[in-house]
């Protein structure tokens, strides 16, 4: 059926594209040609040269057309009615000229005798032009009649294939019932014997039997399996809170250490001298940084309500570094700050940014060991993505963190040493990430590590609103 109708589609255009244009193109001929012999016959009643220029516009529109027609040829039958029309045509314009000037000349006698002669030109063209219709005109007929074969084939087709198909249906049914339902049948009576369906004859009955029952054993299945990845859930939840616990061990070991070695320096005296009230002031700022960092481990999984206020970074760095001179000094690090000038307030929780300088400044300590230089670079600078921002790096000249490392550092409960509990940069990275801002590394085996804090300078007003 779809190969007769491009054949239908194909007489159609044939008709249409060929046969059916150059039929029009050769009424567009005789019209020229009948324009072209009513234009003269008004000049030479009234003698205006308008006529002629018109006469002119025709001939031209005559010379077009048998361009079109001679396009739109496809037989040599064709071609030679055209070079026929068009020899003639080449006659008849000639002796018309003629014509033309002797009325011109005011020859008025000669000039009709020799247009009666020219007529005879005029009618013989228009003859071929009639015959070169009439050719198409069979053609188009030829393709009518051969389009209601084609029609009446392809009903004769479409006949024969609802006929097919119905017997395909039959054959389709016989296989159905031999190859599907007697199959199925012997299943039923197989699988439901007891529940009396083989005498019954409900085959389909006992089949739904044995599938509902199929259906409740997985139900069941999956149903264990809940309760088991329940367990399993609960087993890790377990694990979780035995690394938070050594996470929060290992967080509360360093603030201690400082609160220690402040009550060894207290045991030198026992008068209360400047330097022991000064020692009592650290050892209070210790106990609150000890509870801080409790009640960050309590939260840890949710983001605590940060304390907001105007804060200079560079007076978090100094205190940072004034709670951990002891550590530094025991480990024989040489800290370096390159401050060109203090940096801008902005609206942050200055405890929570000491946490995060204090927890990069004991790391870079523990991965030197003994000896070292720990640089603290500040700056301010603008980013596209964040605007007016506040930058410290704190660059360490320990030996580096391999690249393989890099990305796994700041996940909970990932750390390069055995007694690392791995929350310390993930807690870092949390904080920094609460103010807007960004804690990047940046290292090379051998050469050291840089963490990057980045944050963006804010409006107090805006941080109350979000």
């Amino acid at each position: 059926m779809m190969w007769h109708t491009y054949q239908m589609d194909s007489l159609l255009k044939g008709i249409i594209d060929m046969d059916l244009a150059a039929l029009q193109a050769a009424e567009g001929l005789e019209n020229a040609l009948m324009s072209q012999k009513g234009f003269v016959s008004y000049y030479f009643l009234d003698g205006n040269p308008d006529w002629l220029k018109k006469l002119g516009e025709y001939r031209q529109a005559f010379k077009e057309g048998l361009k079109q027609v001679r396009k739109l040829a496809r037989t040599a039958t064709d071609k030679e009615t055209i070079d026929e029309i068009e020899s003639k045509y080449g006659d008849y314009i000639k002796d018309k000229d003629e014509v033309i000037a002797l009325y011109r000349d005011g020859q008025r006698e000669a000039g009709a005798t020799l247009h009666w002669e020219v007529r005879s030109h005029f009618f013989k063209i228009l003859e071929v032009c009639e015959d070169y219709k009439d050719i198409h005109n069979r053609r188009i007929n030829l393709a009518r009649s051969e389009i209601h074969t084609q029609a009446k084939r392809l009903r004769v087709i479409a006949g024969a294939a609802i006929w097919t198909a119905i017997l395909l249906g039959a054959l389709l049914a016989f296989v159905l019932v031999t190859q599907i339902l007697n199959p199925l049948r012997r299943l039923a009576l197989d699988g439901d014997v007891s529940e009396g369906t083989a005498e019954s004859g409900d085959e389909v009955k006992a089949v739904s039997r044995r599938v509902h029952s199929l259906v409740e054993d997985v139900d069941q299945t999956k149903s264990e399996l809940e309760r088991s990845q329940e367990h399993l859930l609960q087993s890790e939840k377990l694990a979780l809170v035995g690394k938070l616990a050594a996470g929060m061990a290992h967080s509360v070991r360093n603030p201690l250490t400082s609160v220690k070695m402040r009550l060894f320096s207290m045991e030198r005296g026992l008068d209360m001298s400047e330097t022991q009230k000064d020692d009592f002031d650290v050892i209070s700022k210790e106990i609150r940084h000890i509870d801080n960092i409790v009640q960050n481990f309590l939260e840890f999984s949710r983001p605590p309500k940060l304390k907001m206020q105007k804060v200079s970074p560079s007076d978090v760095v100094d205190t940072a570094l004034q709670l951990l001179r002891h550590r530094l000094e025991s480990y024989g690090v040489l800290v370096k700050l390159d401050r060109q000038h203090r940096l801008s307030e902005i609206v942050a929780d200055p405890e929570q940014l000491k946490e995060v300088l204090v927890n990069l400044l004991v790391n870079a300590c523990e991965a030197m060991g003994s000896g070292g230089q720990i640089v603290i670079f500040e700056q301010e600078d603008t980013i596209e993505q964040l605007g007016r921002v506040v930058v410290i790096r704190v660059s360490d000249s320990g030996p580096g963190i391999p690249e393989a490392i890099q990305d796994k550092l700041f996940e909970p409960f990932f750390s390069t040493r055995e007694e690392g509990t791995g929350l310390g940069l993930s807690i870092a990275a949390r904080i920094v990430e609460e103010h807007g801002g960004l804690l990047n590394l940046t290292s090379q085996k051998g050469k050291g590590a840089t963490f990057t804090i980045t944050i963006p300078c804010k409006e107090e007003e805006n941080w109350v609103k979000s």
